[in-house]
């Protein structure tokens, strides 16, 4: 089976209140995260859409396509994750790499799954250019931030998401 992640995150202020999301689709279902934080950045929101998303795949998942709007995710765990564990958490400028607690707990996400059989793709997607589900997570993460009685997160059969219709 194959899923793809759509992540997203936003904060009102950097720092300021946050909000992450994750849209899970498989062939057959779609499943909406999102949260908040009061106090955050929209790095620490970004990565924690990426985080959250990941811990919600279960058994049975072959493929992993994790599509981000943000190059600070998809080359954190691409590009330079490896070299700032190498060198003791500390990045490209001599100085620790911020937001280390979840970069620490994404790269074990990702390395629970890949031992599980799991291949994963990090895939950057740009913003605000019509890609449905990537504004989808958009819209959660923004609302998450600005706290939104509003907000309803699906879990069910694609076939029934109207994001999609």
């Amino acid at each position: 089976m194959k899923i793809t992640i759509y992540t997203d995150g936003s904060s009102r202020g950097n720092p300021g209140p946050g909000g992450w999301a994750a849209v899970i689709m498989t062939e057959e279902e779609v499943i909406e995260l999102g949260g908040r934080e009061d106090l955050t950045t929209n790095n620490r929101m970004e990565l924690s859409g990426a985080l959250f998303g990941l811990k919600e795949v279960g058994v049975g998942v072959e493929d992993i396509e994790v599509c981000t709007d943000s190059q600070y995710v998809k080359k954190g765990m691409t590009e330079w994750i490896d070299g700032w564990i190498k060198k003791g958490w500390i990045g490209s400028t001599k100085k620790p790499v911020l937001n280390k607690d979840l970069w620490v707990a994404l790269k074990e996400e990702e390395d629970r799954l890949k031992k599980g059989g799991v291949k994963i793709v990090w895939k950057y997607v740009p913003a605000h250019v019509g890609i449905v589900m990537n504004e989808r997570a958009d819209t959660i993460a923004t609302m998450c931030a600005d706290n939104a009685s509003n907000l309803q997160l699906y879990r069910g059969s694609k076939k029934d998401y109207t994001v999609l219709a």
